[in-house]
């Protein structure tokens, strides 16, 4: 397995818990909007993943959790071998995906690997190849999310609104999900390394029409939140 990055301690991305977070190189989208493209794309130095894991008992007494983003880490097929070394050292494992997996996402959460699950949900299913980039088997993005709504394993969807999805987008992505325990929407933010620097020509949606969108979807959701 590829890491291109290791947080030491975060307070916010595993829900109640304080966690490091390990960041697994390249990714099998290419949304225009992704702020992480040199992770995305492989072009990070890589950082041994015994190097991470001692960091990791080495910091047992400051964290109790680890959350494994990316990229993608589903693409890489020693994910859950990482996964188990975690568990087996007493760490909670969130594990954040864009689910094109599932041939590789449903084994990890039958076996007990993931003890949080969010999956980004990046665009209505019509819209999915325009926002990542890439051509999409919508159905395995489906099997995803049923994969993890039935898992039995706290999870969360979320969608970062990125520039080009309106509030009827967001709409449709909720009917796409729900019923569901979570879904958070994430304003769009820029950075110095956007993916494709063009999508700063389209127009995205300001916080407060996302939060009417969040709100006229409540009643579908446990959780349904603007995040960010």
């Amino acid at each position: 397995m590829k890491i291109g990055g290791f947080q030491k301690t975060s307070l916010v991305d595993y829900p109640g818990r304080v966690s490091s977070i390990v960041f697994t190189s390249n990714c099998n989208m290419r949304c225009g909007y992704c702020y992480n493209a040199d992770l995305a794309c492989g072009r990070l130095p890589t950082i041994t993943t015994e190097s991470v894991l001692q960091q990791l008992m080495d910091r047992q007494k400051y964290i109790d959790a680890v959350v494994i983003t990316g990229g993608e880490p589903t693409i890489w097929p020693d994910l859950p071998p990482f996964m188990e070394r975690l568990k087996k050292s007493g760490f909670k494992v969130k594990l954040d995906t864009n689910g094109l997996m599932p041939e590789r996402l449903g084994p990890i959460l039958q076996s007990g690997l993931a003890d949080y699950v969010a999956m980004d949900i990046k665009a209505p299913w019509a819209k999915y190849a325009q926002i990542t980039g890439v051509p999409i088997d919508i159905e395995k993005l489906k099997q995803s999310v049923e994969l993890i709504k039935f898992s039995g394993i706290d999870y969360e969807f979320r969608t970062t609104v990125a520039p080009g999805l309106t509030s009827e987008d967001l709409n449709k992505i909720a009917k796409q999900i729900a019923p569901a325990k979570r879904w958070f929407l994430q304003p769009f933010q820029t950075g110095p390394t956007l993916m494709d620097p063009n999508v700063l020509r389209l127009q995205w949606l300001k916080t407060e029409q996302i939060q009417t969108v969040a709100n006229g979807c409540s009643n579908q959701f446990q959780t349904c939140q603007v995040r960010g």
